[in-house]
């Protein structure tokens, strides 16, 4: 499902599948567009559950379950020129089953990108053996050819990760990793309950204005 070009949309009980292994299959990518609320839905693709694309604002995503997929993503961001903003995104209420993300923010590594994205809210999520729970790539090149050679320029800022509970599949539970060139700034990541193997995950920042990751997993 596309939402391309739309102001005020509405998507409500709606059940989206496809098969875990088929690529390119994202469940609903928003684009283009305002005041879009997704709920009480489900969706299981080979693909992002939801995917957020540029030039996108106020959106929110509540009461969802995601599984299998990629998660609910903002992005891939900064493949073209003149992106401009995405930001008021909410995601809450989401229930991830074993997915290979869970909250991402997603772009490629390319200099001149410009996007931006602003003002975005991940609370309230809960992850059932979820390989990355927690995601800022900005590096991203899922074929690892022909990638990018350089850095994002498209910038991260004002986002949170709150209440965030369950199972990691993956030792870095947390991985926030930003561009070299445009440091991600205003990063919160708080009250993140998760597990990995039945014991204490670990937490990954890098090129951020601050460091969130230091209080993630406290080792005492």
């Amino acid at each position: 499902m596309a939402i391309v070009g739309t102001t005020t949309a509405m998507i409500q009980g709606v059940t989206i599948t496809a098969d875990g292994e088929s690529p390119n299959t994202d469940g609903i990518h928003v684009e283009s567009s305002s005041a879009v609320n997704i709920t009480h839905s489900n969706v299981g693709t080979g693909d992002d559950c939801v995917s957020i694309g540029p030039r996108t604002n106020g959106v929110t995503i509540r009461n969802l379950t995601c599984g299998p997929g990629h998660g609910v993503s903002i992005g891939s961001l900064g493949r073209e020129d003149n992106e401009g903003r995405v930001e008021n995104i909410l995601v809450e209420y989401v229930q991830f089953t074993e997915t290979q993300n869970g909250a991402r923010i997603k772009a490629v590594a390319r200099p001149e990108a410009d996007a931006v994205v602003n003002q975005v809210v991940f609370q309230h999520l809960t992850m059932t053996d979820v390989t990355n729970p927690v995601l800022i790539d900005q590096y991203y090149c899922p074929d690892h050819q022909n990638c990018p050679q350089g850095d994002s320029g498209v910038k991260i800022g004002n986002v949170k990760f709150v209440d965030i509970r369950g199972s990691s599949k993956s030792e870095f539970a947390v991985n926030l990793n930003c561009s070299a060139l445009s440091k991600c700034s205003d990063i919160t990541v708080s009250d993140v309950e998760l597990t990995y193997n039945g014991g204490k995950p670990r937490a990954s920042c890098n090129n951020l204005l601050g460091n969130p990751c230091d209080s993630v997993f406290p080792s005492n």
